[in-house]
């Protein structure tokens, strides 16, 4: 590990600076997504893939640390939606949907709980985008990558940012591969929570 820490460092510096540099979804990363250069990521279409009740298969649990060091696990949630949003800092269009999943949390807040799962950051560079997206949900830091584990198989996380959405028994109910859609995203909870 010591003969990566200079690499790492360095990538950690250029995040950190990039993040604390935006201006919300006018800056540089998101110009780059919006004109089509989607390079050192996956990026998904939006596609959304919705599972009827009887399709959702068990329950899905995890359990990882939050930006405090809390242990936040799934199941703590029962009897409401989640919304389990994947994202990293330097992901262009992870910049773009933070004010939407921002809105739809705000709004929805009564019927869904909104964890935000950082896939590749420090604690100190995801709290820097957070502090400047305004995000003020959860966010948990998957630095083993059991979050995203967690929803290996048919249910995967496969683009960057995905969205799951779990029912109030914790099953998948809906994916999203690629940015959020205010709408769509607040239509998926609704149907997650009856």
């Amino acid at each position: 590990m010591g003969t990566r820490r200079g690499p790492v460092l360095a990538l950690l510096v250029v995040i950190a600076m990039s993040v604390a540099g935006c201006t919300g979804e006018h800056d540089g990363l998101s110009g780059q997504y919006r004109n089509g250069d989607t390079k050192n990521y996956i990026s998904g279409n939006g596609a959304v893939t919705e599972f009827r009740a009887a399709d959702r298969g068990p329950a899905v649990d995890f359990s990882a640390r939050d930006l405090d060091g809390h242990v936040v696990r799934a199941d703590e949630h029962r009897g409401h939606a989640v919304v389990v949003n994947f994202w990293f800092a330097a992901c262009a269009p992870c910049r773009l949907e933070a004010a939407d999943l921002e809105a739809v949390s705000h709004q929805q807040g009564a019927r869904a709980t909104f964890l935000g799962v950082d896939v590749r950051d420090s604690a100190g560079t995801a709290r820097a985008f957070i502090q400047s997206h305004d995000v003020s949900y959860t966010t948990l830091i998957d630095e083993d990558a059991a979050v995203q584990l967690a929803f290996a198989g048919e249910n995967a996380p496969n683009a960057t940012p995905s969205t799951i959405v779990l029912d109030k028994q914790g099953r998948v109910s809906a994916r999203i591969l690629g940015p959020v859609d205010r709408s769509v995203l607040t239509t998926l909870v609704d149907e997650a929570h009856e």
